[in-house]
């Protein structure tokens, strides 16, 4: 039985109330500055229901996100999307992925796979400081590789 790689999704949003993390799971999202949308915009210049985020399978069972303009009854946003630097109606997101609502309103999408979390130091000065309040504390530092 192959080993199946969750991946995971994340919309990092700045708007007027500055940076906020989702953890995209549910199948659709609503976005906008409506009390009701699932995800809020904090700014006069986007819409009450500006877009809407909506999970697709692919073939291999794994999963993305399209977002669209507007609301799912086919209301578009005032302002629109702008997505990478172009204007669309809807997009298939790929990570790294920049959506713009209106002026600084904008959101990245990341697709993070956890397997590429894990780091590993490959650096020949690798330090650990102790608490250094003074300088004899200062002389603490241990080099797990040579010592200067």
């Amino acid at each position: 039985m192959a080993v199946e790689t969750q991946q995971k999704h994340l919309l990092i949003l700045e708007d007027n109330q500055g940076r906020k993390e989702f953890s995209l799971e549910k199948s659709v999202y609503s976005i906008g500055r409506q009390s009701d949308c699932d995800i809020r915009l904090f700014s006069h210049f986007v819409s009450r229901h500006h877009a809407t985020l909506v999970r697709r399978e692919h073939e291999d069972g794994s999963y993305y996100y399209r977002i669209v303009d507007g609301d799912l009854n086919g209301k578009p946003s005032a302002n629109g999307l702008l997505i990478n630097g172009r204007k669309l109606h809807a997009h298939d997101l790929q990570d790294e992925d920049e959506i713009v609502f209106g002026p600084q309103v904008r959101a990245v999408y990341y697709l993070v796979n956890p397997d590429s979390l894990a780091i590993e130091s490959t650096d020949e000065w690798d330090v650990t400081l102790t608490s250094a309040n003074t300088s004899e504390e200062l002389e603490e530092i241990h080099y797990l590789e040579g010592s200067p």
